[in-house]
């Protein structure tokens, strides 16, 4: 009865259920490591900056390039600042006790003994950066040569919080804060990096610094583990297919071994279903009589035989 499998058709039905399914369970499981590493580093990077608030200053130079071992950390530059490009970021939000309020920060660049340039970002203002009455309040950077020790934090992008996604900034201000983005702003060679001040003048308030990107639970976290149970689900829905179509030919190979419900279509179109006591039973598509299996016509008279000619040539002439 099962002498179905081993038909080209079923051959090509295991071998596609015997490959898909541990690619599914494969796929389904890479992604649920995935997410499983951004967890882990979720709180790595959670622990960095715990110890980072405490850790001992560094001069700049030893800690770029940033990565996600150094995002986050102390570090120092000196020079002075250059109050001729001083930029406004617009668009970024700060918490406090009144909840997350709009505002912008405040940038300005530190050019260092090296020559480099370093994007310091002072602080941040609730308000509009278009608007004179709140930009008004912006403090004059210090003057002279200084010290600033601030957060380190890596470039910003156009997947970066915060990031308008569209959009080019007007005069004096900077929508991303990035190497890329001054490069055409001013005339000497920045560093692909940026510090946010712990210490910062009145009126401004710190900025915290970001979590490093791809380090916490962002919406790609998330979407490893949807993909996850999608995966898992493509298994399932294999394993059923194969039972319901295997349960389907089972079915019909049993009925086709007791007789039943097998179709044999006659000369004139007819269909012929054979039934459980082996009589052949017809309906034709044009009247057809039902026959059984010794040949009778089922109402016990042939209409079309010399019999029954016979019989109604002798009920026309009575």
């Amino acid at each position: 009865m099962y002498r179905f499998l081993l038909t080209p058709r079923w051959w090509g039905i295991n071998v596609f259920a015997v490959l898909a399914i541990p690619v599914c369970i494969f796929m389904g499981s890479w992604q649920l490591s995935r997410f499983e590493d951004r967890v882990d580093s979720h709180r790595q990077q959670e622990d960095r900056s715990a110890r980072a608030k405490t850790a001992a200053t560094r001069p700049l130079e030893r800690l770029l390039p940033v990565d996600q071992v150094t995002s986050g950390r102390q570090a120092s530059a000196r020079g002075h600042y250059d109050t001729g490009h001083q930029l406004l970021v617009p668009g970024r939000t700060l918490k406090d006790k009144h909840g997350e309020r709009q505002g912008f920060y405040v940038l300005t660049l530190l050019r260092t003994d090296g020559g480099k340039a370093l994007p310091v970002v002072r602080g941040w203002l609730p308000g509009d950066a278009g608007a004179k009455a709140d930009t008004a309040k912006v403090p004059a950077p210090p003057k002279g040569e200084v010290t600033v020790t601030g957060a380190l934090q890596a470039s910003e992008s156009q997947g970066s919080d915060g990031v308008p996604g569209a959009g080019g900034p007007a005069p004096g201000r900077l929508a991303m804060i990035s190497a890329a983005s001054l490069v055409n702003i001013v005339p000497y060679d920045v560093y692909d990096a940026w510090i946010t001040l712990t210490d910062t003048q009145a009126p401004l308030r710190a900025v915290p610094p970001a979590a490093a990107e791809g380090s916490g639970l962002d919406l790609k976290a998330f979407q490893n583990l949807g993909y996850t149970g999608e995966w898992f689900v493509f298994a399932g829905f294999v394993v059923f297919m194969w039972f319901r179509l295997f349960r389907r030919e089972s079915e019909a190979a049993r009925d086709a071994a007791l007789g039943i419900g097998v179709g044999v279509e006659g000369a004139d179109g007819g269909v012929a279903a054979v039934g459980a006591d082996g009589d052949v039973r017809s309906e034709g598509s044009a009247g057809a009589v039902s026959r059984g299996a010794s040949g009778r016509a089922e109402d016990g008279r042939d209409e079309g035989s010399g019999e029954g000619q016979g019989e109604a040539a002798r009920a026309g002439m009575a």
